[in-house]
């Protein structure tokens, strides 16, 4: 048995305290907040073994710059020469291309499949009943360009093994017969499920500390000792913490502590907003991605939940309303029949998301130290690679053999 200390309480620290705890090692989470706002509550709850194209990719950089000129976008870098964005935007440039889009697709596929099987497993226990569906994700388009972007994905997807349908507009009405819709098609990523984020954080929270796993929330740690390759404590103000092995899984926040241990983490926040209306109707069962618009909609006990935007910039606490507002404004023009209201501006969820420059999230041990695994870096998809990112951590951590290759995740890359 080791001492664990894990910082950070979002899906990927609670997944690796998880799997750890069921090995017999004695776990400390901690995390700088109440653990209740992070993007692991607040986000689509998708899990997308669909997403297999990383975010640097190279439509996305002149998709990126037409964008880049409108305040309701759904993708915004803000130009800073501070917080790292320089060096992350050079190595964006440099990987947005084929070569890695291809190389990265097996890797991500890989990872996304362990941790739905990851997931099915969890959502089996009784005391874990986090609203699992596994009906798939309908990503809509109404354009022919869009169209035919679908169609190349749905091939490669294919091409791995994925499930997949491309259906034409009656074909998507079939399956949701009150639904009003306005597309051309869509492709129905059937290989993709959904669940309900703030049930599976709040009773996974509940199953660990009764397990015997130690959560502490609002406590932030503010210095890192190290002895040669080791680190010797945590420090959350004048309190030391001890421990044998350590995971840094802060999500944003990760590249400011990796600092206190000299590591150059390349991280940047991506601020995303979501928003919840009741549909007492539940006319949709299945979720949407609006395609032209990159804007998510999933169905969650009688409510759906609204959300979209990437926004590249320094952790802040302002919300842009004008994202919100072209988030509304999207949805309509592909269901008639639901047109969501601008919710109050204290009713509107932002988190931050940890994007990597290479759009492969971050998992192995630090440059240079021997008892810290790194675990970050998913960007969108924390939430669908947590389960799979936490057992990974703990297969490190003993000294396994991981279940799946993680050579393309390696923090040092």
């Amino acid at each position: 048995m080791q001492k664990i200390i894990i910082i950070g309480a979002g899906i990927v620290g609670l997944s690796s305290a998880y799997y750890l705890s069921k090995k017999g090692h004695q776990v400390t989470v901690i995390d700088k907040g109440s653990i209740k706002d992070s993007c692991s509550f607040g986000n689509a709850g998708m899990i997308v073994p669909s997403h297999f194209i990383p975010l640097a990719a190279p439509g996305m950089i002149s998709q990126g710059f037409r964008w880049m000129f409108n305040s309701s976008s759904p993708f915004y870098v803000k130009p800073s020469l501070s917080s790292g964005l320089p060096a992350w935007g050079i190595k964006f440039l440099r990987k947005a291309n084929k070569k890695h889009v291809t190389e990265s697709a097996e890797p991500l596929r890989n990872i996304s499949l362990l941790s739905k099987k990851l997931y099915e497993g969890l959502y089996s226990n009784p005391a874990l009943d986090f609203d699992l569906t596994k009906n798939g994700i309908l990503a809509y388009y109404k354009t022919e360009a869009a169209a035919e972007e679908e169609l190349h994905l749905a091939l490669k997807a294919k091409e791995l093994g994925l499930d997949i349908a491309i259906l034409n507009s009656d074909e998507c009405k079939a399956l949701q017969p009150k639904l009003d819709l306005d597309v051309l098609g869509a492709a129905h990523y059937r290989c993709d499920a959904h669940l309900d984020p703030a049930k599976l954080m709040e009773l996974l929270t509940l199953h660990l500390e009764r397990q015997g796993v130690e959560i502490l929330r609002n406590l932030e740690v503010t210095n890192i000792e190290r002895s040669g390759k080791n680190i010797s404590a945590i420090y959350t103000g004048a309190t030391k913490w001890n421990a044998d092995q350590y995971v840094l899984a802060a999500g944003a926040w990760s590249p400011s502590l990796a600092k206190m241990l000299n590591l150059n983490l390349s991280l940047m926040p991506g601020k995303g907003y979501s928003f919840m209306e009741d549909e007492p109707e539940q006319r949709m069962t299945i979720p949407a991605l609006l395609c032209e618009a990159r804007v998510a909609i999933t169905p969650m006990n009688g409510q759906l939940r609204f959300g979209g935007t990437m926004e590249i910039a320094k952790i802040n606490n302002k919300i842009n309303m004008n994202r919100v507002q072209g988030i509304l404004e999207s949805v309509p023009k592909y269901f008639p029949g639901l047109a969501p209201k601008l919710p109050r501006i204290d009713h509107i969820w932002y988190g931050f998301r940890p994007s990597s420059p290479d759009g492969l999230p971050y998992i192995g041990y630090g440059s240079g130290t021997a008892n810290l695994v790194i675990a970050t870096g998913h960007g969108m998809m924390g939430l669908s690679l947590g389960p799979a990112t936490g057992l990974l951590v703990s297969q490190l951590i003993d000294q396994e053999k991981t279940e799946i290759e993680i050579s393309a995740f390696h923090p040092n890359r």
